[in-house]
């Protein structure tokens, strides 16, 4: 298994890059597919039209995220856990971004997918 860690900025608040995440259409919007998120811990979300699916294991509004993390490709049973971490600067939000549990052979397609699907997009949307 791998460890993917990113660190992206953003000139936007810690609170709207939170909300990007979070807030189902803002999140459906920057992916351009359907987002389904709950806002409570324990909560399941699928997103990319059920591509992705797991449940909020912890949730503090601007400051960090962390959900467990599936995939539909992967092998039953397979689970990553990925955490966003958001800190305040001059110009807007460092988020500090870390999934463990990618398995081996897709840990690559994943990483560069965190940049073309989310990071970019959302700066896209969060920046206009």
């Amino acid at each position: 298994m791998k460890t993917i860690t990113q660190t992206v900025e953003f000139k936007a608040s810690p609170g709207e890059v939170y909300e990007a995440l979070m807030d189902s259409r803002k999140h459906s919007r920057f992916t351009g597919a359907r987002a389904t998120v709950s806002r409570k811990v324990g909560g399941p979300f699928s997103v990319w039209d059920g591509y992705a699916t797991g449940k909020n294991i912890e949730l503090l509004p601007g400051k960090r995220i962390v959900q467990s993390w599936r995939v539909s490709e992967w092998p039953e049973g397979t689970e990553s856990k990925v955490v966003f971490a958001f800190t305040k600067t001059k110009k807007g939000t460092k988020l500090s971004f870390t999934q463990t549990g990618v398995p081996d052979d897709v840990a690559a397609d994943i990483r560069q997918g965190w940049k073309d699907f989310y990071w970019k997009p959302m700066k896209e949307m969060l920046e206009k």
